[in-house]
């Protein structure tokens, strides 16, 4: 971890080497049910559906690919045309905003931190759930703790690496012990294709509040509404009891 001097505040995302072209709910929801042809396969085979639906979705401005299923559950969704790749050696998360500790942590930085694995379903708000999917991470608790969360500061607004990406969460929920930075996920490292190599993923709620690529925390006074609230989705997505579902929840 680097850390900062606290009065280098506000929010810092990392600026992607490409910015992509936002993609609305509409086009993204509008043929879902491409998703109930299903795709059943062997791991082998599976993988390679993965890797394919993985890849094409980076180059895909209009969504219309993640719609499609695959052996593992998951679909690939992006509201960029283009996500830049990260790894260990430019990956950067910062956390700054309201509070006396910012600082900027590399991936190795986060591996070395206390981890925390739980296996939970997954429940998208489209309406396609992962059941016991495995996650691993740095609770988001333990990193506002060492950031040092001001009086005034309430709420998270979590940036990322596509550009266009964004979410929040009130500090209370933020602090959850079911609210990980994650990176791992199904027992793995999180790839590309799944928001790696380090995600936020939010256990209790719909899944578009685990956002992908994550690359900044930036503590707030007010909850300020994420990419999918401003067109529409519930702020509070608890699984169940939001955006007009009656899902069981997911923890």
């Amino acid at each position: 971890m680097n850390p900062e001097q606290p009065e280098a505040e506000g929010p810092h995302p990392e600026t992607p080497e490409t910015a992509g072209r936002p993609v609305g709910r509409r086009v993204l929801l509008g043929t879902l049910g491409l998703g109930a042809l299903g795709v059943v396969a062997a791991p082998t085979l599976q993988r390679g559906l993965e890797a394919f639906l993985g890849s094409a979705a980076d180059k895909d401005p209009t969504g219309l690919t993640g719609l499609l299923p695959n052996g593992g559950g998951f679909r690939y969704y992006s509201v960029a045309s283009s996500v830049p790749h990260k790894n260990a050696a430019n990956y950067r998360l910062r956390i700054d905003g309201l509070v006396d500790r910012p600082a900027t942590y590399t991936l190795n930085d986060l591996r070395a931190l206390p981890q925390t694995r739980m296996v939970k379903d997954v429940q998208c708000v489209t309406g396609w759930r992962v059941p016991d999917t495995p996650f691993e991470g740095v609770r988001l608790s333990h990193l506002l703790d060492t950031a040092g969360v001001r009086a005034e500061g309430t709420a998270i607004r979590f940036s990322c690496f596509d550009g266009t990406y964004t979410e929040s969460l009130t500090l209370d929920q933020a602090r959850r012990a079911d609210v990980l930075v994650a990176l791992r996920m199904q027992d793995k490292d999180i790839g590309h294709s799944h928001g790696g190599p380090v995600r936020l993923y939010v256990a209790p709620m719909y899944f578009y509040k685990s956002a992908k690529w994550l690359s900044g925390i930036t503590v707030t006074k007010d909850v300020q509404p994420g990419y999918w609230e401003d067109r529409g989705y519930d702020v509070d997505a608890w699984v169940g009891r939001s955006n007009g579902r009656d899902d069981d929840p997911t923890s």
